[in-house]
């Protein structure tokens, strides 16, 4: 029963997780090996892509995309897109996706002679569902032993959390002082009721018993 108590809370803690996982920024070290745009005809998963470049007007069922193949240290293979964001969501207002292609382009290099890179994205990598992560911005950086701290991330989580903090301490406190003294006084006034009740009952029983008495 507590378990199902805490379902509905969980449910709502894993969506607001996976959303806030998906939509702020994530930085990965990698090394471009080649940029590439495809025609990608969207279906099902059409809310995992971008609406086409600001002022483009594309909103056909298929378009050009410009895509980002990486190679992370360890040999992994990643793949990104390369969308404008615009002045949708997310909020990343992100409108030189031609020259973050550029950028890339100008960046490749080979495993003999690897140049790595900060690629900062968002979004998820799915095989299954055929997505990809946005790329954002991208920086040359010294190695692969390179680490970034997500300071944007720490930030915003902080504040979220101070946010849910307060909200949660007024709800508590508006509950202490006014739903609950409500509530008690309408136990009260119940408690009440229900003692008049069995005081009239136990009167009707002991009317009935003399009754039957006499008779």
């Amino acid at each position: 029963m507590r378990v199902l108590k805490w379902l509905p809370l969980l449910l709502v803690l894993g969506i607001v997780a996976a959303f806030l996982h998906y939509t702020l920024p994530q930085t990965d070290i990698v090394r471009v090996v080649d940029t590439d745009v495809r025609r990608v005809d969207f279906g099902e998963n059409s809310i995992f892509w971008a609406d086409g470049d600001v002022g483009s007007g594309a909103t056909a069922a298929n378009r050009d995309v410009r895509f980002i193949e990486t190679v992370r240290p360890s040999g992994r293979v990643s793949v990104y897109r390369n969308e404008d964001t615009g002045w949708g969501w997310p909020p990343y207002f992100k409108l030189d996706s031609s020259n973050l292609q550029t950028e890339a382009t100008d960046l490749v290099s080979t495993a003999v002679a690897p140049r790595w890179v900060a690629l900062r994205h968002y979004g998820w990598r799915s095989e299954f569902l055929s997505i990809f992560p946005n790329a954002v911005s991208v920086r040359e950086v010294e190695g692969p032993e390179v680490s970034t701290i997500p300071w944007f991330n720490i930030i915003f989580l902080t504040i979220l959390a101070a946010i849910v903090w307060a909200i949660t301490v007024r709800i508590i406190r508006f509950r202490r002082n006014r739903i609950d003294p409500v509530l008690e006084d309408a136990g009260e006034r119940w408690d009440a009721v229900e003692d008049n009740v069995a005081e009239r009952r136990r009167g009707v029983r002991a009317w009935w018993a003399r009754l039957r008495g006499r008779g």
